[in-house]
């Protein structure tokens, strides 16, 4: 106006003409309204402009498939325009209206990656008539469901996360204790106090912390390691506050948005312990004064209240009732929103556990199933997390699998041992620093009402996880002869290394091959959750059959490498949209709602996991300086076996010199034993590393010379 210019190319004084009348403003008003109007617009023009052409960049995936070290020339205009458009600052959520839709990837190219994985483990008549199943699908039924999940795929966020939360976790009925949730381990070899009250206190004020940063969004996106590729953080949101409630079909996840309190449970009394006074979170000593007067408390436990954890931990179906009818009103139903709308569930143990005694590989074990499954009463699985800290001031946690995948509640572990250890810490005399209130009010001690039908409810829930408790065999090894490092020395990625002796070990357990289940993600896309890798491939086959058969030491390498490049690729494409079972479960879903049988992929989903595994990744390495402080060392966490005949294998690569193995199996299966495949495991790795390098067996048998 003062100036005599107009930036708006007459934008302005087309927006001026076109203001209501009725509005009594001087020509110099009306000309400040409209340059503010136009000024808005502009700025929110320019908004989601930045936004489309960043999700138009982070939709692009080549840089994945080029070769370590030869970036072209377009992918490098492709990082450097990302960075350009990316936060300096961001905040946890600031890249999420700005990452791609998961694609549907073409049917043909799904089909012909599903026979290549199954070829391996088919005779000649198997594999022809799984051929011929599939090209009648796709000839008939296939394309017609397509059409169908593509028109999903154009309204929804993910056409795949809601079907799987659903469907997969929701609307199973069996038991989720062990079948479904999953643990996570305190340190290997030093406990920060014995005090069990004291390690509580820090642990709980590190989780309230952790959630202050996710409330505020101060969390920093996680990303790609090495780049500035944001990944979803849409899991976060239901990480605290979270239960999930029984139903009679399907169970459903109940979020609140805010709670000061968490439940706890000791010797067979349930408590709400209130973290929060006057809008003030109390200190770590505070917090530890109030669980000592839990400890201290020598109230007995209420009739049927000891045990009534067990219901969560039985079959969904009996608890929905159970719930609906005794749960639904008075002092029952208010102890029990108590429970449900907690920040999370503190399991005050009796036991102690650890790497500890005379036999502390046993011990580890019975660590591992002890955070697994307890004694089927004293955690309550239905919590979006339950935090476990034993007598000794050994800790762990318990994490209910619908709402988030193991690498969401990794991150969330991570930070917690970090901050109870090196920010928090403990005085001379292991408690917890800080002055205390005396004048806090007690821990309210819960009431139960439970009739005699509830008890016999309990019990029968308690039969059911008892004997699905002492089925699991558990194995938990740390691997000490070599870890990432050298495995990169040999110009290999450490996972497909891993993989590969997983696949050798099992060969030698089995004298077969299986259906391998690897666990990836696919939060490249906005609400992604995880895509299967199917480990065991042609090549993988060629090079256990080469190996276990003497052939040349130089034409067994040059297999290794192959089949090295091929799980990469695998891991690649499942990464990126482009694997092969979700798209596969879709379609089922699809075929259901529609009520049509497909006995393509009736068979396809009644296919066994025999090897279900997964790689807990270290998310937040710098928190622990692993240089000075080498003892401060994470066991990672571990899940149950997928298949009855079969084994779940995790593992945790922990800096460079160390990789943690957590097996597990079924004790009513004959031909599987955790502790004989884990010694499988440790050979393979070995007969791996041998092989690559001739001279590491000469070093390994020195260094074992020396400790002796």
């Amino acid at each position: 106006m003062y100036m005599q210019s107009d930036p708006s190319m007459g934008l302005i004084a087309k927006i001026q003409e076109h203001l209501p009348l009725s509005l009594s403003l001087s020509p110099q008003g009306q000309t400040m309204l409209s340059a503010l109007l136009f000024s808005t617009l502009l700025w929110m023009s320019l908004i989601l402009t930045l936004r489309f052409c960043l999700k138009l960049l982070l939709s692009y995936h080549r840089w994945m498939f080029e070769q370590h070290g030869h970036m072209s020339t377009k992918t490098k205009v492709w990082a450097t325009l990302v960075k350009l458009l990316s936060s300096r600052k961001p905040l946890l959520y600031s890249y999420q209206t700005s990452l791609p839709h998961l694609p549907v990837p073409p049917i043909k190219d799904t089909l012909e990656r599903y026979l290549e994985s199954v070829k391996p483990l088919l005779d000649l008549d198997g594999f022809q008539r799984m051929r011929r199943l599939t090209s009648e699908f796709e000839k008939s039924l296939g394309n017609r469901l397509q059409r169908y999940l593509r028109l999903k795929a154009l309204w929804a966020t993910n056409y795949v996360s809601d079907w799987w939360e659903e469907y997969v976790y929701l609307r199973s009925r069996s038991p989720i204790m062990v079948n479904s949730n999953y643990y996570g381990m305190d340190f290997l070899y030093v406990t920060p106090t014995p005090n069990q009250a004291a390690r509580a206190g820090n642990t709980i004020t590190a989780l309230f912390l952790y959630r202050r940063k996710v409330n505020r969004e101060e969390l920093n996106p996680s990303r790609i390691p090495g780049t500035v590729i944001p990944l979803c953080a849409a899991q976060c949101e239901r990480m605290f506050n979270t239960t999930r409630t029984p139903g009679e079909e399907t169970d459903v996840l109940q979020h609140w948005q805010d709670s000061e309190f968490v439940a706890v449970y000791h010797r067979g009394r349930y408590f709400r312990l209130w973290v929060y006074r006057a809008g003030r979170l109390l200190s770590p000593r505070e917090i530890q004064f109030q669980i000592q007067r839990i400890l201290d408390d020598p109230s007995p436990p209420s009739p049927g209240e000891e045990k009534l954890g067990a219901l969560t931990a039985g079959n969904r179906t009996p608890w929905a009732r159970v719930r609906k009818q005794f749960f639904s009103s008075g002092v029952n139903k208010q102890s029990l929103d108590c429970i449900e709308k907690a920040a999370f569930f503190v399991t005050l143990d009796d036991q102690a556990e650890g790497m500890k005694g005379e036999n502390p590989s046993e011990n580890l074990d019975r660590y591992a199933k002890s955070l697994l499954h307890g004694k089927c009463y004293d955690r309550w699985f239905d919590k979006s997390f339950s935090v476990v800290v034993y007598k000794n001031g050994k800790n762990g946690l318990n994490a209910e699998h619908s709402w988030a995948d193991a690498p969401i509640v990794a991150h969330l572990w991570e930070f917690t041992l970090a901050t109870d250890t090196f920010h928090l810490g403990y005085n001379s005399d292991g408690n917890c620093r800080g002055d205390v209130d005396h004048s806090l009010p007690h821990p309210q001690r819960l009431s139960w009402d439970i009739p005699f039908e509830v008890q016999t409810q309990i019990s029968e829930s308690l039969a059911v996880a008892q004997a699905l408790a002492d089925e699991v065999d558990c194995h938990v090894f740390p691997f000490r002869k070599f870890g990432k490092g050298l495995i990169k020395k040999m110009k290999l990625s450490p996972d497909s290394f891993v993989q590969l002796a997983l696949q050798l070990a099992y060969y030698r357990d089995r004298g077969t091959f299986c259906l391998t289940y690897e666990a990836s993600m696919t939060r490249l896309f906005r609400e992604g959750r995880t895509e299967t890798v199917r480990s065991c491939s042609n090549e993988s086959c060629a090079f256990v059959l080469a190996l276990e058969g003497g052939e040349d030491r130089e034409q067994c390498r040059k297999l290794l490498r192959k089949t090295a490049e091929k799980h990469q690729n695998l891991y690649r494409l499942a990464m990126t949209g482009s694997g092969i079972d979700r798209h596969l479960f879709c379609l089922y879903v699809v075929s259901k709602y529609l009520g049509v049988e497909s006995p393509f992929l009736k068979e396809v989903l009644s296919e066994p996991w025999r090897l279900s595994t997964s790689q807990t990744p270290v998310q937040q390495m710098e928190l622990f300086d692993l240089v000075n402080h080498p003892e401060f060392i994470s066991l990672g966490g571990g899940f149950g076996p997928v298949a009855d005949d079969g084994y779940g294998v995790s593992y945790i690569i922990m800096g460079e010199d160390m990789i943690n193995f957590h097996v597990s199996c079924k004790h009513s299966c004959k031909e599987t034993d955790s502790h004989k495949f884990g010694c499988q495991v440790s050979q393979a790795m070995v007969d791996l590393m041998t092989l690559l390098n001739p001279d590491f067996r000469d070093t390994t048998e020195a260094n074992s010379d020396e400790q002796t």
